[in-house]
């Protein structure tokens, strides 16, 4: 699995014009689900989300998780994530995992997350969304359950 997270002052996404999930202060994760990818690799990514230390200190260093700090998560499924770009102009999404076993693994995820005290907010799984968000820094990373050397993506 893997995340592009970003730390947002604020966040939401909206289906069909009505905001479906949004948050204030905390991290925004688009998510994608890779071929292989299992309950363990969704407890562990979110594991890592909720507890990346990418918030500001006292001393303004980033030093604070999403825990530390009290942020939410807002969860955007992004296939897109998986898509290959290295031969063509075309991506090929053969990386990506099945629809239904992305769904049960973004699912694995977002209630990994909740258990772990954070408040969480999602989009809609497979929908066409409109995210719209304040990114503070910019700070961006891009996070993945495993090295992505061995995951074929």
């Amino acid at each position: 699995m893997r995340a592009v997270l970003q730390r947002v002052s604020s966040a939401s996404v909206a289906v069909d014009g009505a905001i479906v999930g949004q948050i204030g202060h905390g991290l925004l994760a688009l998510l994608g689900v890779g071929k292989g990818d299992t309950e363990q690799d969704a407890d562990l990514l979110a594991r890592k989300v909720v507890e990346l230390r990418v918030f500001q200190d006292d001393a303004g260093k980033m030093n604070l998780s999403l825990k530390d700090t009290g942020g939410s998560l807002l969860v955007v499924s992004q296939f897109t994530l998986y898509g290959d770009t290295r031969k063509g102009r075309r991506p090929s999404f053969d990386p990506a995992a099945p629809p239904d076993e992305a769904r049960r693994l973004y699912e694995r995820f977002v209630e990994a997350a909740r258990a772990q005290g954070v408040a969480v907010e999602t989009g809609v799984f497979q929908a066409m969304m409109s995210v719209s968000l304040v990114n503070e820094g910019p700070v961006t990373f891009l996070v993945e359950s495993r090295d992505p050397s061995r995951s074929g993506g």
